[in-house]
């Protein structure tokens, strides 16, 4: 079980081909703050068809695309 499930689940549902959270979204969503372990576990995000793109530091946000089924 990952910290970020309650997340990656919330993504899994949201019908948005593409999409951005701020950081206090995820935090409110996930239960818990975006740290810098979220680097390591964004590869989670694969098994539930979607994908991290960009973190805008700049802007606290970070955009989520689903994947494409080939």
């Amino acid at each position: 079980m990952s910290k970020y499930d309650s997340l990656w689940a919330h993504i899994q549902q949201d019908g948005r081909a593409q999409f951005k959270l701020t950081f206090d979204e995820i935090a409110q969503i996930a239960g818990l703050p975006l740290d810098y372990s979220f680097l390591t576990y964004k590869k989670e995000l694969l098994a539930y068809g979607c994908r991290v793109g960009k973190i805008s530091m700049k802007e606290q946000t970070v955009a989520f695309e689903r994947i494409e089924d080939a």
